[in-house]
């Protein structure tokens, strides 16, 4: 069951008065049984966290990839963290070393570039890079730990119904982005401390869902636990006229969680981004070759990430954002 229970709860994890019963009727067992896997799998540090998915751009925030050639890399990923925005940040095998994602608040007085300067003069970085999202192919952590999904799989695009944001969806935001406890109500503290019933947060979670405010509520594993040792970064270097049409055909393999297309750089060729997993370097290898073969590209690069200095949920509307930049007299 354990399999079983992993990919259900990376696809969605119910928001509802019992959770764990709601997964337990699904997976034919037992509401205890499926905690106690849960409690497990957790203390194990299979689970990295559940809570809800948000979508950075949707909430109003600026958001980019930036790669830092750094010397004193250590230091430099300290000061990095730092940042409340900062939600990955990994060393990887290029001369481009140190690479992060990186947000800022919609009411930032700094702003994006202004950030990441201040970042690069703080960490002594020689050079950085930029890296915006142009166009989104595909967003979807969900692996296969059972090791049966199909080689391809169909990305679905779903059309936004917006929706205005009340003080109550901030509320429900600054709950909902917390790791759930493995208890048997573990949404019982937000109901209880924003005076709804379930079905109000049941019906609210939905309609940010469909807003594209939330991309899921779900849980995210830790990879290697998981059974994922290998995980690159393969960058690609294809034709402007053709980038569309190559990213869609690279986002639809499953072993693909991330595939952006970004901006080009005298030093940095390559516009299309496609994070590849597998359980070793040779799987991935051997998928990204398959992929360059059907795309018909022969320039691409692996950067394999050799530390995690980073990774974790953004704190959205926290006022440590705040507090972050007011460090600098320049605001």
């Amino acid at each position: 069951m354990e399999k079983e229970f992993l990919t259900l709860i990376q696809k969605n994890f119910p928001v509802s008065r019992r959770p764990f019963a709601d997964l337990a009727a699904e997976l034919g067992s037992e509401e205890d049984e499926v905690l106690a896997l849960y409690a497990k799998l957790k203390e194990e540090k299979v689970i990295r966290q559940t809570s809800a998915i948000f979508d950075t751009k949707s909430l109003g925030y600026r958001s980019s990839l930036v790669a830092f050639k750094i010397d004193d890399i250590e230091k430099g990923a300290e000061i990095i963290n730092r940042h409340p925005g900062v939600s990955h940040n990994y060393e990887r095998d290029n001369p481009y070393n140190l690479w992060f994602t990186i947000a800022v608040a919609p009411d930032s007085k700094l702003g994006l570039e202004k950030t990441v300067e201040l970042l690069a003069r703080e960490t002594g970085a020689e050079e950085y890079i930029i890296l915006p999202t142009k166009k989104m192919f595909k967003i979807s952590v969900q692996l296969d730990v059972k090791g049966d999904r199909a080689k391809k799989e169909r990305v679905r695009k779903h059309e936004k119904v917006p929706m205005e944001m009340e003080p109550i969806h901030y509320e429900m935001i600054r709950w909902l982005q917390k790791d759930i406890e493995a208890t048997a109500e573990p949404f019982a503290p937000i109901v209880e401390s924003l005076g709804i019933d379930y079905e109000t947060l049941a019906r609210e979670t939905e309609r940010m869902k469909k807003a594209g405010l939330m991309r899921r509520f779900a849980s995210i594993l830790y990879h290697r636990k998981a059974g994922f040792t290998a995980n690159a970064m393969v960058v690609w270097k294809v034709p402007e006229e053709r980038a569309e049409a190559i990213g869609e055909t690279v986002a639809a393999y499953s072993a693909v969680s991330h595939c952006y297309l970004r901006p080009v750089f005298p030093n940095w060729p390559y516009p299309l981004f496609s994070m590849v997993h597998g359980k070793s370097r040779e799987e991935v290898e051997k998928i990204v070759t398959e992929m360059a073969e059907e795309i018909g590209v022969r320039e691409y690069s692996y950067l394999y990430s050799t530390r995690e200095f980073k990774k974790v949920r953004i704190n959205y509307f926290s006022p440590q954002f705040d507090e972050w930049e007011k460090r600098y007299n320049t605001i």
